[in-house]
């Protein structure tokens, strides 16, 4: 008879004893890239490539003008949480987008350094910039309104790829659910023998 086939790599349940925040972070960072540094290419390749694609491919429908945070406090000088939090109300699309990591940055960077005398930004231009006066918001307007529902649905595509993010980066944070465990040999799968007591001398007869 034909012996069985040796037993393959078995996948048992891995709960993670603590969490991987640096897988979490360079996810967040990247989509994807805390679980290719873990090991698990494939499906961080996987979420590279459809966030990123899902993210841009709204930017596109959008025109380049869809991802930015507009300064609309007033007070410039107030407490900056406080600014922040006014402005995140006038556009709460952007703390979605947010967590698609660094392709929203320039937004942020163009934020800090608005200038509204100035038609564009320091170093990103006007990517990502929010518009700079009432002419250029008005235009912004107009195009959402006019235009076919494209413009509209890109603004939705990018607010998606951010949220998504968020579950990457808590599958990288919590690391992979199931690894594979190397089949023990046959002397580690054998109980540990007790030691047998000594057989008791005999006495010598005389």
């Amino acid at each position: 008879m034909a012996s069985p086939p040796p037993a393959g790599p078995v996948l048992e349940p891995n709960v993670p004893e603590k969490l991987d925040p640096v897988a979490g972070l360079l996810s967040y960072l990247i989509p994807g890239l805390g679980q290719i540094s873990q090991g698990r290419v494939g499906k961080g390749l996987m979420f590279f490539f459809g966030l990123y694609a899902l993210f841009f491919y709204g930017m596109m429908l959008g025109k380049w003008t869809n991802v930015y945070l507009p300064s609309v406090d007033e007070n410039q000088k107030s407490n900056m949480l406080s600014r922040l939090l006014n402005d995140l109300y006038a556009r709460p699309h952007f703390a979605g987008q947010f967590f698609i990591g660094i392709a929203a940055w320039p937004a942020v960077h163009q934020y800090r350094n608005f200038d509204e005398s100035k038609e564009a930004g320091p170093t990103f231009g006007k990517f990502q910039r929010a518009p700079h006066n009432a002419t250029e918001l008005q235009q912004w307007n107009d195009k959402q309104r006019d235009e076919n529902k494209r413009f509209d649905l890109g603004g939705v595509c990018t607010v998606i790829a951010g949220v998504l993010n968020i579950l990457v980066i808590y599958d990288a944070l919590a690391g992979p659910a199931f690894r594979e465990v190397k089949p023990k040999t046959k002397a580690e799968s054998e109980p540990a023998k007790e030691p047998q007591p000594a057989a008791p001398l005999e006495s010598a007869t005389p």
